[in-house]
């Protein structure tokens, strides 16, 4: 029997079967860490001026984390929401600061707008471009970018993000409900992401087909293999197109 470090022979991608691509968004169209790591900056300036009671209590990271925890344990039924955690979060430590929780909404609002900000690696447009002419594609994201606002939107005809559609990957009913916006059965869609469990796992689970994008050569560590293995999105193109 195979133990959960060793691998099964690679799936064979079968080319002929694909209708349509669901992309992951967040580490697949663009770096996550730098752009978060940067709306809370934004978020901290916000604070320093409007709760900076608030802010100087948060310049101890594992306050917001230990808060961020217990948001998560007293408010399970957001665990598919990021956006509500984290505004839930911030209303916790105005509360612990005794300023005003009223302002976690603005404070929010301040992190959304600048974690919309994303800086696209160098290959996502062209194939966003190469792919579109080619297949419907359709966003899939337990993260709380926004298509449109971060201006990718024109390539896809629609997202589906766990915090609208109230469960997350690898759960299967998101990649159903993906399929079935663009028309299709889950077995006619290609899924494309960074996340071994979350997009690879789950998509396999649900019917789909799976492409792991690697950007960092990490070694793949599940008995189920993915049908592609891709080092950039200009790859993932040259195998569809090649093949």
């Amino acid at each position: 029997m195979t133990s959960p470090q060793e691998s099964t022979s690679p799936q064979p991608l079968d080319i002929s079967r694909i209708r349509g691509i669901s992309l992951d968004l967040d580490d697949t169209l663009w770096p996550i860490w730098p752009t978060i790591e940067r709306a809370e900056e934004v978020l901290r300036a916000w604070l320093l001026r409007e709760a900076p009671r608030t802010a100087d209590l948060l310049v101890n990271p594992g306050v917001l984390r230990e808060l961020r925890e217990a948001t998560e344990r007293e408010r399970s039924d957001l665990a598919h929401d990021l956006s509500a955690l984290r505004r839930e979060s911030i209303r916790a430590a105005l509360r612990r600061a005794g300023e005003d929780p009223a302002l976690a909404d603005p404070a929010f609002d301040a992190f959304f707008a600048e974690r919309q900000r994303v800086t696209l690696y160098e290959d996502a447009l062209p194939a966003l471009q190469w792919l579109s002419e080619r297949y419907p594609l359709v966003a899939i994201s337990n993260g709380n970018a926004d298509v449109h606002l971060t201006g990718v939107g024109p390539w896809f005809r629609g997202a589906f993000s766990a915090r609208a559609f109230g469960s997350a990957k690898p759960q299967a009913p998101i990649f159903h409900a993906a399929a079935a916006f663009i028309g299709l059965e889950p077995a006619q869609v290609l899924h494309v992401g960074d996340d071994a469990a979350l997009d690879v796992l789950g998509a396999i689970g649900a019917g789909m087909q799976a492409a792991w994008l690697v950007r960092d050569a990490r070694p793949w560590e599940h008995e189920t293999q993915p049908h592609l293995t891709v080092p950039d999105l200009r790859a993932l193109c040259v195998a569809l197109q090649s093949a």
